[in-house]
């Protein structure tokens, strides 16, 4: 493949995930698979687009969707690797960065990711 340079400010036309310089810089997230915080990326920007769309519970917390099917597809991983990359997030089994509620009845478990710089509320 032979790819064209970047010119001027050409770069600034595409979508980017923001990935918090934290989770590479942060000794408690070293434990944390490159995997696992490309995904916490991908939900923050899904978090943006929750607010949008009103996604907030009684609380004022705002939630998203992100199966594990959908991890599969963006990241072309078989379901034991996107489960894995799920779980390295979860409070329960995981690091405490987001937190998945089950909903049942074939719905799809609801996310809140969490804000790993503290506990403030906006």
């Amino acid at each position: 493949m032979d790819f064209e340079y970047f010119y001027g400010k050409q770069s600034s036309q595409y979508a980017f995930y923001r990935i918090p310089k934290q989770l590479f810089t942060e000794h408690r997230f070293d434990a944390l698979s490159i995997g696992a915080k490309l995904l916490y990326g991908m939900m923050i920007d899904r978090v943006e687009l929750s607010l949008k769309n009103g996604w907030i519970d009684k609380q004022g917390r705002a939630y998203i969707y992100f199966t594990v099917d959908e991890v599969k597809d963006r990241f072309h991983c078989a379901n034991d690797k996107a489960v894995k990359l799920m779980r390295e997030l979860d409070s329960d089994r995981g690091i405490g960065l987001i937190k998945s509620v089950r909903q049942g009845l074939g719905k799809p478990n609801i996310i809140y990711v969490k804000n790993f710089i503290g506990s403030s509320q906006a």
